[in-house]
């Protein structure tokens, strides 16, 4: 069964510069998204509970946007986070893109809020 596309907005109250060292670097995720990153050649290892998984920096541009590729996956699968910013509020607005069974968009949904929420906590929001 193929996985979907889904995709999440979070608005943050924070500078994307800010935002940015948190998403694209091993120390900013090591905060929030696992418990130990380390980053190798543009590759990422995260860890959670003793056991790494490995995803690879397929695009990148300062301060808007990352995506991964786990290792693994499919070619077509990705996650990425992606920064916006409201034309009608100049707010900043976190964008995550990733890929789940249709079954499971759900539960990865609440996986994701929980991590966002400690995202925020770490940005002060």
């Amino acid at each position: 069964m193929s996985k979907q596309l889904y995709t999440l907005e979070y608005p943050v109250r924070c500078s994307p510069t800010i935002l940015y060292e948190f998403l694209a670097t091993s120390n900013g995720l090591g905060e929030w998204f696992a418990e130990n990153v380390d980053e190798r050649n543009g590759r990422f290892y995260f860890g959670w509970n003793g056991s790494y998984e490995e995803a690879e920096v397929v695009e990148q541009e300062e301060e808007r946007l990352i995506r991964f590729h786990w290792a693994g996956s499919p070619k077509n699968e990705y996650f990425e986070f992606r920064i916006d910013k409201s034309e009608i509020t100049n707010q900043t607005i976190l964008v995550i893109t990733d890929f789940a069974e249709k079954r499971d968009i759900k539960d990865q949904s609440q996986l994701w809020d929980y991590q966002v929420k400690e995202l925020f906590h770490r940005l002060g929001n």
